[in-house]
């Protein structure tokens, strides 16, 4: 590291202590979980989830951080209905310091906005990493949970943020289409030596339905990819409340506190946060933005 660039991490982290986020008890000594949510295709509710999980995970006194991790395409703020004033664009540039971007939307949920309508974000270069490495650095003490909202497809920028994240949660609805492409995101990670996927089943009318789409995922991945985990989730029921606060940009958590996708939600961060962390992974945002530098 240059001079010039250990004054600017140096400033950074003098910046930490002056960032307002809501606090609500003490960080896991190991830092944050920070899990992936991702899919093979758009269309399967991906963002929704997230948003709403953060929401869950907020009600269980767990401080989140959401990064929005299609870079060039912002989706998450247009769910929570906030309009950021800056983006994890400003960051890479140089122009502002992450704890400048971040942006409390909730008590106890942080967003890292992404920009919208531009493709020059959807590859990061050596040097973009290195800048937000720098940056990731300085956060990993003020959050208890990260939820990386990935594009979906299988980008450069997807797999950079799958293989980074301590768990990764593949979400998949029951069209054909779905599960092709869901299969098709695991085999791309496995290739990368990715070997362990949870599985969320989203949108569909029940446990049976769910069940079997699951084991048809499953069965692809116990047959090819030889190694391969896959863990069933659960599942979030096809709802027409979701729909609605779809249209009213407020998650449906919040809205509709009572419907049964809430209910799923709820469930699913209280699976998550008693799940045992791996042991072969630090799981913090130092370890994943280090491990970001690595892939290839």
């Amino acid at each position: 590291m240059n001079v010039d660039q250990a004054s600017h991490l140096r400033k950074i982290m003098a910046k930490e202590s002056r960032m307002t986020v809501t606090k609500k008890g003490p960080v896991h000594d190991d830092g944050p979980r920070v899990f992936s949510i991702t899919s093979g295709k758009g269309g399967v509710g991906k963002t929704n989830l997230v948003a709403n999980l953060s929401l869950a995970f907020s009600r269980l006194g767990k401080r989140v951080l959401i990064f929005d991790g299609d870079l060039g395409l912002a989706n998450i703020d247009i769910v929570f209905g906030v309009r950021p004033q800056f983006t994890i664009a400003h960051v890479i540039s140089g122009e502002k310091e992450l704890t400048e971007v971040i942006t409390e939307i909730r008590p106890g949920i942080s967003i890292i906005p992404a920009l919208s309508g531009d493709e020059s974000m959807s590859e990061l270069s050596e040097s973009q990493k290195l800048t937000l490495l720098s940056e990731f650095e300085t956060i990993e003490n003020l959050f208890d949970v990260v939820l990386v909202d990935t594009a979906a497809g299988i980008s450069t920028n997807v797999i950079y943020f799958n293989l980074a994240a301590e768990e990764c949660i593949v979400v998949v609805t029951g069209e054909p289409t779905s599960i092709t492409d869901a299969y098709g995101i695991i085999k791309v990670l496995y290739g990368h030596g990715a070997k362990r996927f949870k599985i969320l089943v989203n949108m569909v009318s029940g446990l049976d339905e769910a069940k079997a789409v699951y084991y048809t995922l499953s069965q692809a991945a116990e047959r090819f990819l030889k190694g391969a985990i896959t863990e069933y989730m659960g599942f979030v029921p096809a709802d027409a409340k979701v729909r609605e606060s779809v249209i009213a940009r407020a998650p449906f958590l919040e809205k509709f506190p009572e419907s049964q996708a809430a209910r799923a939600v709820a469930q699913l961060a209280e699976k998550l946060a008693v799940s045992p962390r791996r042991t072969d992974l630090d799981g913090n945002i130092k370890f994943f933005m280090q491990r970001l530098m690595r892939v290839r």
